[in-house]
């Protein structure tokens, strides 16, 4: 079982210290993909870092401006596209003049089969400085290191805040539930290996832009990982009694799911099924979608 961190103690447009550099300022957007609504942090004081400004809501602008009076804005750091995270990055640049930093998706959007997050997909993101090969940004007493961590979207990024061993994880790992996989965009195969890789660099505190902090990182993210196998050990268990395509699959494997996440369930699915046919454990008659029928290898 994922030793789930669910609890936390907010106000939405309240500013709290939550660490000794770090402030969070929650925005008004709760959903069954955002949790409480999304957590917008500020690095620093004096000349600060803001990660994940959020959707567009003005009243969650001025909620980070009255937040860092008389301080300045250096840098504006998003971990990915999606609508809840990155719109308002470009309001806040306008009232601050901070670059935005952050990796643009290459190509653009691909279909995802109508499955958005929140909002949906910020189509306007393109960052002022691309990290899409990692990097560092600083400024008095802190350092964040950008580690690029493919799978929810192929342009996720995860920060690490170096002076308190703690990693902003955006959506790549969440306290209050799993991470949706939603090919093309999304990748099963890139998510496992970027999960073992933050695993492997020993952080003390994850901090996901929706939802507490996890302090006990190294059993969670072994426990997010062994999620995703029963998962997939689910998938081949069900194909044993004969081939079957992702729609008679979801009801059954999500049932203990809210059926509102079936489409973004179904998704995930699916990004397991490809993950699994690139192994060869399962094969399919074409390249794998959404309609293919699926039978063991």
């Amino acid at each position: 079982m994922i030793p789930y961190v669910r609890d936390i103690a907010f106000e939405y447009g309240r500013c709290d210290q939550v660490s000794p550099l770090i402030r969070r300022v929650i925005a008004n957007n709760p959903g069954p993909f955002t949790y409480v609504g999304t957590g917008t942090y500020i690095v620093g004081r004096d000349e600060v870092a803001v990660i994940d400004p959020g959707p567009d809501d003005p009243a969650h602008l001025d909620a980070i401006l009255a937040a860092i009076p008389g301080e300045r804005v250096t840098h504006i750091l998003i971990t990915h596209h999606h609508a809840d995270h990155s719109p308002l990055a470009r309001p806040l640049q306008a009232r601050t003049g901070a670059p935005i930093l952050g990796c643009a998706v290459a190509g653009g959007d691909a279909d995802d089969g109508g499955v958005k997050m929140e909002a949906g997909h910020d189509a306007d993101f393109r960052p002022d400085v691309s990290l899409c090969g990692g990097g560092e940004v600083a400024g008095p007493g802190w350092t964040l290191e950008a580690i690029p961590t493919p799978g929810h979207t192929s342009n996720h990024l995860c920060f690490a805040l170096k002076e308190e061993n703690a990693l902003f994880c955006g959506d790549h790992i969440m306290g209050w539930s799993t991470t949706v996989i939603t090919p093309p965009d999304g990748d099963m195969t890139a998510y496992l290996e970027s999960l073992a890789l933050i695993r492997e660099r020993g952080f003390s505190t994850l901090w996901p832009t929706h939802g507490a902090p996890v302090t006990e990182v190294r059993p969670f993210i072994d426990a997010y990982l062994e999620h995703r196998q029963e998962r997939m050990d689910q998938i081949t268990a069900a194909l044993r009694a004969g081939p079957a395509r992702i729609r008679d699959l979801t009801p059954r494997l999500y049932a203990d799911v809210d059926p509102r996440l079936w489409p973004a369930a179904a998704r995930s699915m699916l990004a397991a099924m490809i993950h699994l046919a690139r192994q060869g454990v399962l094969v399919t008659d074409g390249e794998p979608g959404p309609d293919s029928e699926y039978r063991l290898g």
